[in-house]
């Protein structure tokens, strides 16, 4: 809950600067950067936060006692490289090869003799990803637009233990889950051409598409039937 809160208050602030960039946007007479368009690749960098979590398919009949088991998302953060090629006047492919930084906790509640038990299993994650989206972008008003993107993304989980050998007793065991992932992602933002250089908020949604478990029969990994991770992301693109 509080990295959900964190994350609302985090979009309240993109939505407020957002808003407040378009107003300025709209009344500015002078065109800034009016060549950009013309430039066929274009490069810049990458900074966000994000939260990530994970959709669950569970069968809490697999142990005996588990009542619960849910995930609680933690805030992360994301730094990166963007390039893009134009393809038409509102289209454009887009490359953005980026680090990213996030952990989940997986929470257990198992039934005790006069209370129930909490156990948190801890699962951090280092992607190294490969996002190729299309972007779709409005007509420039002033120094202002928005658009629209979607794609897919390969991401390599870094701090993955796969590999790991789990034949430890159950308190000192992982959850394991698979190095590799391929992910699809959408989302929107805004473009907003600057003096010097276009600076875009974006928000975007990432969900795998494959089982990332690796089942070895543990108390942890036998309720699970199925495990997709999911990210929700804001970020500040820097463009010249």
């Amino acid at each position: 809950m509080p990295a959900l809160f964190s994350m609302k208050k985090i979009i309240a602030f993109i939505l407020f600067l957002t808003t407040g960039f378009a107003v300025v946007g709209q009344n500015q007479k002078v065109w800034n950067l009016r060549d950009f368009d013309r430039k066929r690749v274009h490069f810049g960098f990458t900074l966000g936060v994000n939260t990530m979590s994970y959709r669950l398919n569970t069968d809490l009949t697999q142990v005996d006692s588990l009542i619960s088991l849910e995930t609680a998302s933690q805030p992360g953060f994301n730094i990166g490289i963007v390039s893009q090629l134009h393809l038409s006047e509102h289209l454009g492919l887009r490359f953005l090869p980026a680090l990213s930084f996030g952990q989940r906790n997986l929470e257990y509640v198992f039934r005790g003799t006069e209370q129930n038990i909490l156990v948190t299993k801890a699962v951090e994650s280092t992607y190294l990803e490969f996002p190729l989206l299309l972007k779709y972008r409005s007509r420039r008003l002033n120094n202002f637009a928005a658009y629209f993107l979607g794609g897919a993304k390969y991401a390599s989980d870094l701090s993955s233990q796969a590999e790991i050998n789990n034949r430890v007793p159950p308190p000192q065991q992982v959850v394991r889950l698979a190095r590799h992932n391929f992910m699809y992602e959408i989302g929107f933002g805004f473009d907003f051409f600057l003096e010097y250089f276009k600076f875009s908020p974006e928000i975007k949604v990432s969900t795998g598409l494959r089982n990332m478990l690796i089942d070895e029969g543990s108390i942890w990994e036998s309720p699970i039937d199925h495990l997709q991770p999911r990210v929700i992301s804001i970020s500040l693109h820097f463009e010249g």
